[in-house]
């Protein structure tokens, strides 16, 4: 039975789409640990590529067909190959993927040690246009700051708050997610910790307490830190702090590229959700 292919028919205005396919596609994939080699997890998955003006349509079956070739395979050492089935597969000329998952990392408590696991929201977004790629992890940190305002101006006490730290990187060579996260933590005025007991929440808060910082703050130590590693080329930061004792959000945020590159270019990928 010979049933019409309305995607391959030529529509109405012929007009190139940039990017089209699939959204919030959840999937099993598995995220190299460095501890453990590898860590289970579920992503979600957008997948896209461009379309060219003498069609109508994508074929979305086949953008399943091409992750399921790859099953287990689905990790940041292997999204070039993705790409390229992709591309072969739908017959195009540039090819997208984000892939956004929880990603958990066993954290002990300061003092007792008591153990349980921590989640991050980690993100890698990848791009093949012609013969050009693009490549970005990012990672969102939970944090804890202390206001420096605060602490100076009160004869006791210091209003404190969570935030989340967004960093998004490029890398000449492969960077541990592990890494980025400590990175992130050791500028704030604390981390956070799945267990604390007694002994750890006294100390938390005498570290906050001593260890007082703004949005800016923790942007700019972030900053500084990222400049000493080599192999990161670009990184975009934001700081965001939901404030205790004010009825809105503290912000900040930077850009720093280190080298010139094909990435700095309007074709590259776009780094917010």
């Amino acid at each position: 039975m010979k049933l019409p292919d309305i995607q391959s028919s030529s529509p109405e205005e012929k007009i190139p789409i940039d990017k089209v396919g699939i959204k919030n596609l959840r999937y099993p994939i598995k995220v190299l640990d460095k501890s453990k080699g590898f860590q289970s997890t579920i992503a979600e998955l957008n997948l896209y590529v461009d379309l060219p003006s003498e069609f109508k349509g994508t074929h979305m079956s086949r953008f399943i067909e091409v992750l399921n070739e790859f099953k287990d395979e689905i990790h940041v050492k292997n999204i070039k190959n993705i790409l390229d089935r992709l591309k072969e597969k739908l017959n195009a000329r540039s090819a997208h993927i984000e892939i956004f998952f929880p990603y958990f990392i066993e954290k002990k408590a300061p003092v007792t040690k008591a153990a349980g696991l921590m989640e991050y929201q980690v993100f890698l977004k990848a791009a093949v246009f012609k013969r050009k790629r693009d490549l970005v992890l990012g990672v969102k940190v939970p944090i804890m700051t202390l206001c420096p305002c605060s602490k100076s101006i009160s004869k006791y006490g210091a209003h404190n708050q969570r935030g989340v730290a967004t960093v998004t990187v490029r890398f000449k060579k492969f960077v541990w997610i592990e890494d980025l996260i400590n990175l992130v933590e050791t500028c704030a005025s604390s981390p956070l910790y799945p267990i604390l007991k007694r002994p750890d929440e006294k100390f938390v808060t005498e570290q906050a307490y001593e260890n007082p910082k703004f949005v800016e703050d923790v942007a700019r130590e972030i900053a500084a830190r990222l400049l000493k590693f080599p192999e990161i080329t670009w990184f975009y930061i934001e700081v965001e702090n939901f404030e205790s004792i004010h009825w809105h959000n503290a912000y900040a945020c930077l850009e720093i590229k280190k080298t010139k590159s094909f990435y700095s270019s309007s074709s590259s990928i776009s780094i917010s959700r």
